[in-house]
């Protein structure tokens, strides 16, 4: 497996990160390709397509040993399923999949040809080994089961208070997209204490914030 690209986005570390691609489509990110493959003509045809496939490295869970169960933090983080029943990145093959938006294509660029992509779950310089297009016709199933997400899925989302001071320090796109991360609540589905702050890097600020009840408060 060779990597071909890397994706640069606002979350430098995995906290933070949308537990699903698709979820927050104002997050913007860019894959720049490894110079052996910075090659306009492989990207010939591409802008026909609105949406992506990429196939990437969870490069920050690598393991030796791998377990037949994982502790999903939609079920609380104690019960056990099938690591194959889940979306775990503690895998056999850390490989992930993830469907995002094509935002445009720019093949001219001092990094070669870039993707400009929206929805992305991925961590900042995460490695991609490919990209294929997506297509409604047949990747696209709206009657599929969901498991025991069908049950857990987060029905409401947060109030989220941000503060003038805070607030100021992004453009208003940035502050788009750090409102809905945070309205998606990136605590652990299990974590439910008001006094206890929080924190994440986000597109070079680092974000600390409480929750009590249905309402997500930036501090700092």
């Amino acid at each position: 497996m060779k990597i071909i690209a890397h994706i640069r986005t606002d979350f430098t570390t995995k906290f933070g990160v949308p537990r699903q691609a698709g979820l927050i489509d104002a997050l913007e990110g860019r894959i720049v390709f490894e110079p052996e493959y910075r090659v306009a003509e492989a990207l010939r045809g591409l802008d026909g397509f609105s949406h992506l496939w990429l196939i990437w490295d969870f490069s920050e869970a690598h393991r030796d040993e791998w377990s037949p169960t994982v502790r999903p933090p939609r079920l609380g983080g104690n019960q056990r399923m099938g690591v194959f029943a889940t979306r775990s990145p503690f895998r056999p093959n850390p490989i992930g999949l993830s469907s995002v938006e094509i935002s445009r294509i720019d093949l001219h660029t001092p990094e070669g040809p870039v993707i400009y992509i929206k929805g992305a779950d991925l961590m900042d310089s995460t490695p991609i080994y490919d990209i294929k297009p997506y297509l409604a016709f047949t990747d696209s199933h709206p009657d599929a089961r969901g498991g025991f997400t069908d049950v857990t899925r987060q029905q409401t989302e947060l109030n989220v208070v941000i503060p003038d001071s805070v607030a100021s320090r992004f453009s208003d796109e940035k502050l788009t997209a750090l409102r809905a991360v945070l309205s998606h609540d990136p605590r652990p589905h299990y974590h439910d204490d008001p006094e206890r702050v929080y924190g994440f890097d986000f597109a070079g600020c680092e974000i600390h914030f409480r929750v009590d009840n249905d309402t997500l408060t930036v501090i700092d």
